[in-house]
């Protein structure tokens, strides 16, 4: 049986659709012979009837690229309360309840839900706004129906409609030409920043279908032209609904940080656990009984959990969104800002993204020699040789940067005026690759002439030795990228009879098009964004290597890549990309320097990323284009450009550039880095008392219960989400520490926490603070008249002194905590270098912290509840050297360590591999 699943079906009598059926095989390929193209699609150059055209649309539904599914509210919520870390707070609530505080443990499950409710939001609400950014499909197309012109909503389009375009259409469908030609705008789905010609009787010998000279793909624009063309393709079928579904086909990966987080996640609960589990027999072994050792377990497992860990993450993450939102950049996902900042290698688009979008007359050539400028006829044939209009904007982009060039040089003239003075148009020809116009001139009409160097020199008048010096300035300009245009004029003197009005007939043209004299050569180019050598410069000074993956030509990519800084050290065609297996592309990629990818295809974008990815890169994509979509998605993190982008590639990126700035990127690389900083330094500063909290237990378990238990549980609890959360945050707004740009890219390998960090937090400041606060805790008991195996429970003579005892542990804890927080401010500088005010919010949470462990050992409601007493006076005066004592270990072990180590870490040059 013949498939027909995806063939519309024939035309209603009267359309004047061939009644021929369709050959099996399913959708026509519509590079065949429009006839038969025709004849396939059951159409005509007719169109159409509104009945058939009905039928379609219920067929093969709507003109609407598939959306991927929203996700559920409910489903993005549960993955915020799922998170490990959330699972992890979960226990230490369940934990706190069972221990006997149950407020404490409804406490840690409001940080757990307004934790996970604050990130949902932050998420949501940069949904919102991307969606917010606009549709990209044209809203109407003028379409043949029952044998008349008329307008229809573009999503009603079918297979077999037959389009009209003008200039300054938007095609709505993927369509095959029928008559006519056009100049089209390709720049959103090739990468191409010059219009492409497209004629219906041009031969079809493309390598690819996106280069064919007779198709039309929906989303593109026409600047120039006048066409029919037959719908073949709608919806999901058209490229742009190809590559929209080729962006969806993979889940979105998690980033480095939330990787990192996970193994964190199950390092502390198996530390937790284990200590805790280890405790039991030692409690026994102590004295205790086993309830009394299990309780003091679930104590020691709490003191553990460092519940202010994900909620400082999560807002450390959320400065990280407004602090790129203030620069421009609107983040969808919390852990993007971190994912950017340890980014290695970014790919980038040229078309919009290195580049204006918009080209500008950057070379201009006289006929003389090659130094010659041109003289003021050749300005003035560029501003009239032309149908733009630049008060509107309206126009092919090259004739406007031409007219722009032209007002420039003291030759504009306004375009009502002209185009009410001109006497014969000859339009744009794809066949002729020149257009020409009849003006007025001072003695008479004057044809004027601009288009494809190779086709206006055949027509000019030039010695042998002057046009082979022309070619060669011809191809020393399209060498460096530049679009070229030959500009010439015919004198009235020159042909009376071809100047005058009547050579608007089409076979006078030739006669009047001939005889030329040359003005001169015309370059022009999509120049550079102004910021983009000095945000190439800050990749490169931080160790990131920037490729160029554009549709572009690689003359033209590769001149933009070397304006910019990048250095473009191969040029590789994508033809020569996509013949390589996958072994291959990784070894291309491993190579030395960094690369332009000219003519990439969507697919070959995806490859490239995975080929990075895969070498354990991270990998930045940027783009503004349908065809950067995959690509995006598929990337570490795809940065989309919000202003000229196309709304597929806003939905495919996971940060959207809201002012088009390149620049943003750099400054996404460096908040990125800020913000995995200070989690680092939160991690070390919650690490930093961990020790101090359980040195307590082992010192009463190790001595069998002669030395009694230095702290209690509902005192840790106490530190953990009184004192300890506040500073933990407010190291998250740490401003950059000094150095940050100038180190390489961390490994994506790299955990989270390292040695050096657990070196300092358990080797250096825990040890010192542990030490002190149990040494003030037995000096206590010791002055109070205790001695080892003494009874200090409730009733005994030493009760109240023990109570004392603890209370000096808790606030010697606390002491520590200040001194620990300077200390964890900075990596690798003195605390001198970044200024003891610089993070008010620290200052301000070390004040709060004070006052909070105040109240604990004061107020006669905290006394009872956690077990304080208020300690003697001489208490206090041992409590003031302590974060001294604690911030002075770290800083003299970062004073040897810089002494050790170069004064500034310079990463590998870009050229030099990696």
């Amino acid at each position: 049986m013949t498939d027909t699943r995806h063939r519309p079906a024939g035309p209603a009598p009267g359309t004047g659709g061939p009644a021929d059926h369709p050959p099996a095989g399913g959708v026509p390929d519509p590079r065949e012979p429009a006839a038969r193209l025709l004849r396939d699609l059951r159409s005509g150059p007719a169109g159409l009837s509104g009945r058939d055209a009905a039928r379609r649309l219920a067929r093969f539904g709507p003109n609407t690229p598939a959306r991927a599914e929203a996700r559920s509210t409910w489903r993005a919520l549960r993955r915020q309360l799922t998170h490990p870390l959330a699972v992890l707070l979960l226990v230490a609530a369940v934990l706190a309840v069972a221990a006997g505080t149950a407020q404490l443990g409804t406490a840690i499950l409001v940080v757990v839900v307004l934790n996970a409710g604050f990130a949902f939001l932050q998420e949501r609400h940069a949904g919102r706004a991307v969606e917010a950014l606009g549709r990209y499909l044209p809203p109407h197309a003028r379409v043949r129906r029952d044998a008349t012109v008329r307008s229809v909503p573009a999503a009603e389009l079918v297979p077999g409609d037959v389009l009209l375009l003008a200039e300054g259409d938007r095609v709505p469908a993927d369509a095959r030409l029928l008559s006519g030609g056009l100049q089209i705008d390709a720049s959103a789905l090739t990468g191409e920043s010059v219009p492409v010609v497209r004629d219906a009787s041009a031969p079809d010998t493309a390598a690819r279908a996106l280069d064919s000279p007779v198709l039309l793909f929906s989303g593109t624009g026409c600047v120039a032209g006048a066409a029919e063309a037959v719908v073949h393709a709608t919806g999901a079928h058209t490229e742009i609904g190809r590559i929209a579904a080729l962006a969806g086909t993979r889940p979105t990966d998690e980033s480095p940080l939330e990787r990192q987080v996970r193994r964190v996640a199950r390092l502390i609960a198996a530390v937790a656990v284990g200590v805790g589990v280890a405790f039991v027999p030692l409690g026994v072994v102590a004295g205790l009984s086993l309830t009394e050792a299990l309780v003091l377990a679930v104590g020691l497992i709490v003191a553990n959990v460092p519940e202010g860990l994900l909620p400082t993450i999560t807002l450390a993450l959320a400065v990280g969104v407004r602090a790129m939102a203030d620069r421009g950049a609107l983040v969808k996902r919390l852990s993007a800002v971190e994912t950017l900042g340890s980014t290695t290698v970014i790919c980038t688009d040229k078309t919009g993204t290195l580049t204006t979008g918009t080209m500008r007359v950057v070379d201009v050539r006289g006929p003389g020699p090659e130094t010659s400028p041109p003289g003021p006829a050749f300005w003035t044939a560029l501003a009239r040789c032309s149908t733009a209009d630049p008060r509107t904007g309206a126009g092919d982009p090259t004739e406007l940067a031409l007219l722009e060039g032209a007002a420039a040089a003291g030759a504009g003239v306004d375009a009502g005026v002209r185009d009410a003075e001109r006497l014969v148009l000859h339009a744009f020809d794809p066949h002729r690759m020149l257009m020409s116009t009849l003006d007025p001139g001072p003695d008479g009409p004057v044809l004027h002439v601009k288009g494809a160097p190779g086709a206006v020199l055949a027509r000019c008048v030039l010695p042998a030795d002057r046009r082979a010096a022309v070619e060669d300035a011809v191809a020393a300009m399209a060498g460096r990228g530049l679009r070229v245009l030959a500009v010439a004029r015919r004198d009235p003197a020159a042909d009376p009879a071809a100047a005058h009005p009547a050579a608007a007939d089409p076979g006078a043209r030739d006669a009047a098009e001939s005889g030329l004299t040359l003005l001169g050569l015309v370059g022009l180019l999509d120049p550079p964004r102004p910021e983009a050598p000095a945000a190439v410069a800050s990749c490169h000074h931080a160790g990131i290597r920037v490729h160029v993956v554009s549709g572009d030509d690689g003359r033209t990519a590769a001149e933009i890549a070397r304006r910019v800084g990048i250095g473009a050290d191969r040029v590789v065609d994508g033809a020569v990309l996509d013949a390589m297996t996958e072994p291959e592309l990784e070894r291309f990629f491993a190579g030395c320097g960094e690369v332009v990818v000219a003519r990439a295809a969507p697919e070959a974008k995806l490859r490239i990323a995975d080929a990075l990815r895969a070498r354990g890169e991270v990998v930045a994509m940027t783009g503004d284009g349908v065809n950067d979509a995959p690509a995006l998605r598929h990337a570490d993190i795809g940065v989309a450009m919000g202003r000229s982008g196309t709304e597929v590639a806003r939905e495919a990126a996971t940060l959207v550039l809201t002012d088009d700035d390149v620049a943003t990127v750099v400054a996404g690389v460096e908040e990125g880095r800020r913000v995995y900083d200070n989690v680092r330094k939160f991690v070390v500063y919650i690490f930093g008392h961990l020790l101090p909290e359980l040195v307590p237990f082992l010192a009463f378990a190790l001595s069998g219960g002669l030395i009694p238990l230095p702290i209690g549980v509902l005192q840790i609890l106490a530190i953990d989400l009184g004192t300890d959360l506040l500073p933990a945050l407010a190291l998250s707004r740490e401003p950059a520490e000094p150095g940050l740009m100038d180190r390489p890219p961390r490994p994506r390998s790299e955990n989270v926490i390292t040695g050096e960090m657990l070196l300092r937090a358990w080797g250096l400041m825990g040890p010192v603070a542990a030490v002190l606060a149990t040494g003030l805790f037995l000096a206590v008991l010791v002055r109070g008249g205790w001695s080892p195996g003494a009874a200090t429970g409730p009733g005994s003579p030493l009760h109240t002194t023990y109570r004392q005892a603890t209370t000096a542990t808790f606030a010697a804890i606390v002491a520590c905590q200040v001194g620990t927080a300077f200390a964890a401010r900075t990596r690798r500088v003195s605390l001198r270098s970044v200024g003891i005010t610089t993070n008010r919010l620290l200052l301000g949470a070390l004040a709060a912290e004070l006052v909070f462990a105040a109240a604990a050992i004061f107020l006669p409601v905290a006394n009872s509840l956690l077990g304080t007493t208020p300690p003697p006076a001489w208490v206090f005066a041992c409590l003031l050297p302590m974060p001294l004592l604690v911030w002075g270990t770290d800083e003299a072990y970062r004073g040897v360590r810089r002494a050790r180590e170069p004064a500034r870490l310079h990463p590998a040059p870009p050229g030099a591999g990696r």
